[in-house]
């Protein structure tokens, strides 16, 4: 038999159901990009600004944030990381592997719903920054109440839909050049309005050190006081939060799809990326620039939203920084629920599907709560993926060290798992009856439910199969593991390198690029720490507000131009 007939079956198969090769493996560079730039998003904004409205204390947001970010990071790196790099499967692929086809239609169908919310969030997100430009008055109810915000948000998601089906390739490759950009406007935010902030609060526009910074925060940004006036959040439920806003990606495990490409588990810190800076320094700064806009606009906070807070921020950048940071990670998101939604119905084309639910995601972004209620849908949307981690968690990891056997349901030949089934079902029906019972707070129902899954599903899968042996159908898969590795070895021979440009004009370029990243932080810079009184500091503002946008434009222009001819020369040497 030769090498072509004895691969013919693997071929006809998507890529997506085959574990990832060797040589599509990346380093840690590659993640540290990839997290920086996914979570530092639009929701910043929103988040940031919550925690204000919540009440919490200065203290205990920056202690919180940072233990709470800090769990996040951990559990990346010990509980996704370690089966993604093992397995070099996709959570869809290896859940079907151990629950069945049915189950699979059950998450997707999850998935859908999930995806949808966060795209339609996003879309009002960046639907802010274009209501901001026509004065269209900023929509607080969790309905809308104008009728141009509507035609605003219908045409914003009418390109992110297009975008979603049909160009998204070229949005996912833009989006990798947002990380840095990003890091420096949220940054540079912050330290603009903050000299504001300090006049309000202190009386001068110069802070003397680490205890005005401390006195600030308490008196105008986190108080200790809620929007309703009341007590507010204390520094559990900041941890909590922190660590929970990602429970769908870590202890969910739908981050399987990214880290299967990372040579070693433990490239699972390199999510520190995006939780201490996208998370930890990007929600403290969105704070501090919602408040600051609060002062110069003599608003409660509560009555601002993104488009209100980036351009006071940061002048026309601010527009930029809502409209992109939302239009990517809507676009991001949307194709994963288009994934999804394909998945179900998979008689349809991808952009069909997609197509259909970017329908229902434009009509749901027109209502303003679903970023308004950001922090309990991500919480929420956590502990409806959460059981199906637990699951995964347990066949994989626990099962080998008690004995029983691992992908139990597909040596069967099982369509349906009932033990899958019935532990999310009643996983589900734990965590939300714990929340119902108020029992505790429901940023860490999470865990309670996570390990109450992983004992069911135990008990009930050693009762329906997993108990026994399969030695013909494990010497089996031995055998196909390493024909695929065979296989994607060949493949690799005829696979070219990827090539970095190295050329002058491609380097003058980058230095040009993040030149304009430099002199905006400096400007920054020069506004936080060199205005002594409100005159200058209005000069500053106003020169950073300039100069930023005409950064951000040159910033953009030139990485983009790099990206292309970096592709230009993969292609051309193909």
């Amino acid at each position: 038999m030769n090498a072509s007939e004895d691969y013919s079956a693997l071929k006809q198969l998507n890529e997506e159901q085959l574990p990832i090769s060797k040589h599509k493996l990346h380093g840690w560079a590659h993640f540290l990009g990839l997290y920086a730039g996914e979570h530092v998003a639009a929701t910043e904004f929103v988040i940031g600004a919550t925690f204000v409205a919540l009440g919490a204390k200065t203290t205990d947001i920056i202690l919180g944030l940072l233990v709470g970010n800090i769990l996040a990071i951990l559990s990346w790196t010990f509980i996704t990381a370690p089966i993604a790099v093992e397995t070099r499967q996709s959570l869809y692929t290896y859940l079907n592997k151990i629950a069945g086809d049915s189950m699979t239609k059950l998450y997707n169908w999850a998935n859908v719903i999930i995806f949808t919310v966060i795209s339609a969030a996003m879309i009002t997100v960046s639907s802010t920054a274009v209501r901001f430009a026509f004065d269209i008055p900023a929509q607080l109810n969790w309905y809308p109440t104008n009728a141009f915000f509507v035609i605003v948000v219908l045409l914003v998601g009418t390109i992110v839909v297009f975008v979603a089906m049909y160009g998204f390739k070229a949005v996912s490759e833009f989006s990798s050049i947002c990380a840095p950009w990003l890091f420096v406007m949220f940054s540079s935010g912050a330290l603009v309005l903050m000299p504001a902030l300090s006049e309000a609060v202190l009386g001068k526009t110069e802070l003397n050190g680490w205890s005005d910074f401390l006195l600030i925060g308490d008196q105008s940004i986190w108080t200790g006081i809620n929007s309703a006036g009341e007590p507010g959040i204390g520094l559990l439920e900041v941890i909590g939060f922190a660590w929970a806003a990602n429970t769908i990606t870590h202890f969910g495990l739908i981050d399987m799809a990214l880290l299967r490409y990372a040579k070693k588990s433990s490239y699972g810190l390199a999510t520190s990326s995006g939780m201490l800076f996208g998370h930890f320094v990007a929600w403290i700064c969105a704070g501090i620039m919602g408040a600051g806009t609060a002062v110069l606009l003599k608003k409660s906070i509560t009555e601002l939203d993104p488009g209100d807070v980036a351009y006071y921020a940061l002048g026309l950048s601010g527009f930029v920084i809502v409209i992109i940071a939302g239009w990517t990670t809507a676009n991001a998101n949307l194709y994963r629920a288009g994934l999804a939604a394909q998945a179900i119905f998979y008689k349809h084309s991808r952009r069909k599907t997609t197509l259909v639910v970017g329908i229902v995601t434009v009509v749901v972004a027109c209502f303003p709560f679903v970023f308004t209620q950001m922090l309990p849908l991500l919480t929420y949307a956590g502990l409806l993926v959460v059981p199906v981690g637990a699951i995964v968690f347990a066949e994989h990891v626990i099962f080998p060290r008690i004995g029983l056997t691992r992908y139990w349901v597909s040596y069967k030949n099982v369509k349906t798992s009932v033990p899958a089934v019935a532990s999310w079902g009643l996983g589900l029906v734990f965590g939300f009856g714990l929340n119902a019972m108020n029992v505790i707070s429901f940023y860490y129902l999470f865990i309670p439910t996570w390990i109450f899954t992983i004992l069911l599903y135990t008990l009930l899968a050693k009762k329906y199969g997993a108990a026994e042996s399969y030695p013909a159908e494990e010497a089996l898969d031995k055998q196909r593991n390493e024909k695929i590795i065979a296989y994607q070895d060949e493949q690799a021979e005829n696979d070219p390198p990827h090539l970095d440009d190295k050329s002058g004009f491609t380097k003058l370029l980058r230095v040009v690029a993040y030149g304009s990243l430099i002199i905006t932080m400096v400007l920054a810079i020069i506004t936080m720490f060199w205005s002594p009184d409100m005159a200058q500091y209005e000069i500053n503002r106003d020169i950073f507000y300039t100069y930023a946008f005409i950064c951000t434009l040159t910033y953009f222009a030139t990485a983009y131009w790099v990206l292309q001819r970096n592709k230009a020369l993969n292609k051309s040497d193909h």
